[in-house]
């Protein structure tokens, strides 16, 4: 690609005192001018400069996010999706939307900053791509007062997070020693590991913003591109760096002391270093770039300067009042356009694949010289790959092996064995092939989870039962004649079953008025009754009933566990009181002997006892120890227990009530009936016996997950969004509740009622 230059853009933070007079843009949206009046009380003689111009790649004013990232991000993240690394870097004073242009408010879906926008461009490109297949990893690192710490240790990774961490330069680039890398599958899953971050970042208030950063973040993105087609293990690897530093503040204004002041103190120290390795890149006379000066500039090695594409965009204010802090963001961005990168696409080859493949072909070659000398007297050996007529001789003798015309297939040499077998396996996937039409020719196959087929379906069910033609239609030849997809081709052996069974009935068969085979394929029972209850509830529990009855399943699972564990500490209580039983008549008896016989005391009148009575007190005052621990564990999990049966008789009621209606809906209500029930139809609520509303009161996650229901259609795109804030809402509620619980419990006086208790880590509500 050729050395390039970063990128650098502006993004003006929306205010309503937007300095007009100062601030003008170019008419292209890529340069900024700042005008500032003379002072006229330092006199005539003021030699102090008062306009400046900057020329920048982009000026964003009044943006909307989408816009931002189209201009700034992109393009970058596309090109590291073909192997290129990449650099997002947002610099500015505190409070001017660094953290909002970068991550962006989880509130609104459209106000999401550049790193989801990422996500979802990375994920997207990874749902459309075949070949190369890729592979996701995330890490969340910041510096904080010149520590670093990983935001995602509290997540379960590869037991990194224990290690101690550090900046190490390698031959492949720098990389943060001990920081976990997590592999996702789902763009829902790196958005829980971006929301569990940033739950884990430092933010402080201060005059100038209510949540100001105070520490540098690096967002990073890993993407691994695999090709399967090359048989020489191709490899690209790239890396999206997406940083989030710390706002420079003016002590002056910010009025910052104790421990605000000393994270400032930092912040402004590494943003020096910052600046100080910008000029010196910017300055082709430099031989020695001080990188290690701080851990900011150690870790962003590779992004300035090296092999990466860079794109800084310096946030500033529209105020008069913080036009010193604009100039400098300003100041810093132009020095850093300067900078030239060299980035490549970052290709590896397996070279333990390379190896298997070349150990493989010595095999088979060894192989062929055996054969060669034990064929010796035969016809002579070729080692050359077989040609398309030998190969189309190698077919014609399997069909005719298959159809007893031959007993042998000649074979000379193990390229001609493999290519035997590789027949064999055509001829039997054209069996399955045939087989297959053959069913589609008379059935019409739908997948079982097709649900707008199936209602179709139905409707012409319906059609055919009240014209009296569906009465008509044998049980023999409806059942079992509608495979779902994902059960593969129907075997032969199968099929000729079934046309046996066909051919038994053909007399009745020939009788009956010829049907549509889409109605064939519905009526899998008969039509003048509804299938019974118990095979309808396991066909609901399969489908529209599912979801109720894995969480029902859950709980009942976690009901039992909680069941047994008490079972267990039950045990040991009563065991511990059965040994504190017999430790006590032990020492009465002794207390008793030695009563009789006399007992001894010191100079201070105390009685002496012998070792054997004092080590049985000793043990006496253990053994009350472990039984007021396990008694307060064993009332701990009866309310778990109390609460777990709730929950499970709530989603057995829930899962009973929701299978009645879903029954009366499907097979008992008339459809006059069913079109009236509609959301505007005829029939009044009260008017009929079968309530449509048989379900529980609504929590907080059906609520959300039927509000998402009518707002997501417009943007189908917002799922993995949404899925991944409702879970990270719902763990600071359990984690406020449980620190409620604590704080409870600590309180002298206060008892938590069972009922309260509730393990809600591990239970689903429904």
């Amino acid at each position: 690609m050729g050395a390039r230059f970063v990128h650098t853009f502006v993004r003006v933070k929306p205010t309503a005192d937007f300095a007009q007079e100062m601030i003008k843009f170019g008419p292209d949206n890529k340069s900024i001018d700042i005008y500032i009046k003379k002072d006229a009380r330092k006199g005539v003689v003021n030699n102090r400069q008062t306009d400046w111009s900057f020329r920048l790649d982009g000026v964003l004013h009044n943006t909307s996010q989408e816009l931002a990232y189209e201009t700034v991000a992109k393009k970058l993240v596309s090109e590291a999706l073909i192997g290129y690394n990449g650099t997002i870097m947002c610099y500015g004073q505190t409070g001017a939307g660094k953290t909002y242009t970068m991550t962006g408010a989880t509130a609104e879906y459209k106000h999401r900053g550049i790193i989801p926008r990422a996500i979802q461009q990375v994920f997207k490109a990874a749902a459309h791509s075949v070949d190369p297949f890729l592979t996701v990893r995330i890490s969340y690192l910041e510096i904080y007062n010149e520590t670093l710490f990983d935001l995602l240790a509290t997540v379960a990774s590869n037991g990194t997070s224990d290690m101690q961490m550090a900046v190490v330069d390698c031959p492949q680039g720098v990389y943060v020693k001990g920081l976990s890398v997590h592999a996702v599958s789902h763009e829902e899953d790196a958005l829980n590991l971006l929301f569990e971050g940033e739950t884990n970042r430092v933010i402080t208030e201060h005059t100038l913003n209510k949540n100001s950063s105070r520490s540098h973040c690096i967002f990073t993105i890993y993407i691994e591109s695999r090709f399967r087609v090359f048989s020489d293990g191709k490899c690209v690897n790239s890396k999206i760096n997406l940083i989030d530093l710390a706002g420079s503040e003016r002590l002056s204004k910010t009025g910052s002391e104790g421990q605000v002041l000393k994270e400032a103190t930092y912040i402004n120290k590494s943003l020096s270093f910052l600046e100080q390795i910008i000029v010196a890149l910017a300055d082709p006379k430099r031989d020695h770039i001080p990188f290690r000066q701080s851990k900011l500039t150690h870790v962003l090695k590779d992004s300035l300067g090296g092999n990466c594409n860079t794109v800084l965009v310096a946030n500033i204010c529209g105020e008069a009042v913080h036009v010193e802090e604009t100039l400098s963001s300003l100041r810093f961005a132009t020095r850093m356009k300067w900078i030239t990168t060299e980035p490549v696409i970052n290709e590896t080859y397996d070279r333990e694949g390379t190896v298997k493949a070349l150990e493989k072909e010595i095999l088979l070659l060894k192989q062929e010289l055996a054969r060669h000398n034990s064929l010796i007297n035969r016809s002579l050996v070729t080692y050359d790959p077989l040609t398309n007529v030998q190969i189309a001789e190698i077919k014609s003798q399997v069909h005719k092996y298959l159809t007893g015309d031959i007993d042998e297939i000649d074979i000379v040499n193990i390229r001609q064995v493999q290519e035997v077998f590789k027949q064999f396996k055509l001829v039997v996937s054209q069996q399955e092939h045939e087989v297959e039409s053959k069913l589609r020719s008379k059935y019409a196959l739908i997948d079982k989870n097709d649900f707008v087929t199936i209602a179709a379906l139905q409707k012409v069910k319906a059609t055919f039962i009240s014209e009296g033609i569906g009465n008509s239609l044998s049980v023999r030849d409806l059942v079992g004649i509608l495979p779902s997809k994902s059960q593969g081709t129907v075997s032969t052996k199968d099929l000729d079953v079934k046309e046996g069974a066909r051919n038994q009935d053909t007399a009745s068969i020939d009788t009956e008025p010829d049907l549509p085979t889409s109605v064939c394929v519905f009526l899998a029972f008969p039509c003048s009754s509804p299938p019974s209850k118990l095979v309808a509830f396991e066909q609901f529990k399969e489908e529209g009933g599912s979801e109720i009855n894995r969480i029902f399943k859950e709980n009942k699972s976690i009901l039992l566990a909680r069941k047994r564990r008490s079972s267990a500490v039950a045990q040991r209580v009563n065991f511990i009181k059965r040994e504190i039983e017999s430790i006590r008549k032990t020492l009465e008896a002794q207390k008793q002997e030695r009563w009789q016989q006399g007992e001894y005391v010191d100079d201070k009148g105390q009685i002496i006892i012998d070792e054997e009575e004092f080590l049985l007190i000793m043990k006496l005052k253990d053994l009350k120890e472990e039984y007021r621990s396990g008694y307060a564990e064993l009332q701990d999990l009866k309310a778990e227990i109390q609460y777990c049966q709730h929950l499970v008789d709530q989603c057995r009621n829930k899962l009973i009530s929701e299978f009645e209606i879903w029954y009366s809906e499907s097979f008992l209500i008339p459809k006059d009936m069913q079109e009236a029930l509609k959301p505007g139809g005829n029939i009044r609520p009260g008017m009929i016996p079968i309530n449509r509303v048989m379900c529980l009161e609504e929590d907080e996650q059906e609520r959300f997950e039927r509000m998402q229901e009518t707002t997501l259609p417009a943007c189908p795109a917002s799922v993995s969004f949404y899925k991944a804030k409702m879970k990270m809402d719902q763990k600071h509620t359990y984690t406020r509740t449980m620190s409620s619980l604590q704080q409870m419990r600590k309180k002298p006086g206060i008892v938590t009622a069972a009922g309260k208790n509730k393990p809600l880590s591990f239970l689903h509500v429904v």
